[in-house]
């Protein structure tokens, strides 16, 4: 097994709900997901993204906008709908959860039998 593989796995476990969260305050284009993403040291590439933003925009938690853009062809903005802070509320406090559970199962000293 290579501890790669694992990583990874874990890594896209999570990436719907950090892209979410990207978008809680503030519509983003891909770039600017990316580049989030990215500064919190989870590399995803494009090839990536863009399948789960539209898979995101087909269960109605996205939408779009195209805003014009100084530097370059239109820009494809996205944001939450009401579904998708709906969404993510639920999503955040699964993550205390179990981010709380694996805490204690991993900072336990001794294995009880």
């Amino acid at each position: 097994m290579k501890i790669e593989n694992t990583k990874a796995q874990m890594r896209k476990g999570v990436l719907e709900f950090c892209i979410l969260s990207v978008l809680k305050d503030n519509d983003a284009y891909v770039a600017e997901i990316l580049g989030t993403l990215k500064d919190a040291k989870l590399l995803v590439v494009e090839g990536t993204i863009y399948p789960l933003l539209t898979r995101l925009k087909n269960a109605g938690l996205l939408n779009y906008r195209w805003e014009e853009s100084t530097s370059g062809p239109p820009r494809k903005y996205y944001g939450l709908t009401e579904t998708g802070k709906l969404f993510l509320k639920e999503l955040d406090v699964t993550w205390n959860e179990l981010r709380n559970a694996v805490n204690i199962v991993t900072s336990q000293k001794t294995t009880k039998k």
